[in-house]
């Protein structure tokens, strides 16, 4: 019995060492596309994406298309020395971090965000808030209306392409673009470790 063991054991070993290798030849498709380049699937997702946002907000993306990339900033820790409490701070609040946009996403969240700002002059409440917002053509399912009294804030996802869009219902209002929150959603979240 033992002798049947190890041949079978060796069997084994060898199928297994072969798993998850891909043998790509010259003219074989797999592989031809580069890393950074989007599948022509979602290539075409995104330009169906943006031809609805075209449509529903006309006027507010046609000048994001070419929007050059935008300065980087010096990276803190490249310039400040080694901080545990800041390290321990921003491990803490990681679960704040926003997904960073591409530039034409930066302009039009831009574009939205001072659209919504003039869209909501001399509303005062939530209700009103809501209304106005599915009047310049946010979905309710992608608007969150939330606190109370003087302290309405509300986020709204861009349909389609969305950078986020928050702010706080005045006066002043006040509307501001990012991106989407890691832990999902335009909200910021609440919580963590």
């Amino acid at each position: 019995m033992r002798r049947l063991l190890l041949p079978a054991a060796a069997v084994g070993l060898l199928l297994l060492a072969g798993c998850g290798t891909e043998r790509v030849s010259a003219g074989s498709s797999a592989g031809a596309s580069s890393a950074g380049s989007p599948s022509p699937d979602r290539a075409a997702q995104r330009e169906a994406a943006l031809a609805e946002h075209a449509e529903r907000f006309p006027g507010v993306g046609e000048r994001c298309a070419d929007a050059p990339p935008s300065p980087s900033a010096p990276s803190a820790a490249a310039t400040e020395p080694y901080d545990p409490e800041r390290a321990k701070y921003a491990e803490n609040n990681a679960f704040k971090q926003e997904l960073p946009m591409r530039p034409d996403a930066e302009c039009r969240g831009r574009a939205h965000a001072g659209r919504i700002a003039e869209g909501l002059a001399g509303v005062r409440d939530g209700q009103g808030l809501r209304a106005a917002l599915e009047r310049l053509g946010y979905p309710a399912d992608h608007v969150e209306v939330y606190g109370t009294g003087a302290d309405v804030r509300f986020s709204v996802m861009v349909p389609g392409v969305g950078p986020c869009v928050s702010g706080l219902l005045g006066p002043p209002t006040s509307a501001e673009a990012h991106g989407p929150y890691m832990e999902g959603g335009c909200v910021e979240p609440r919580g963590g470790h």
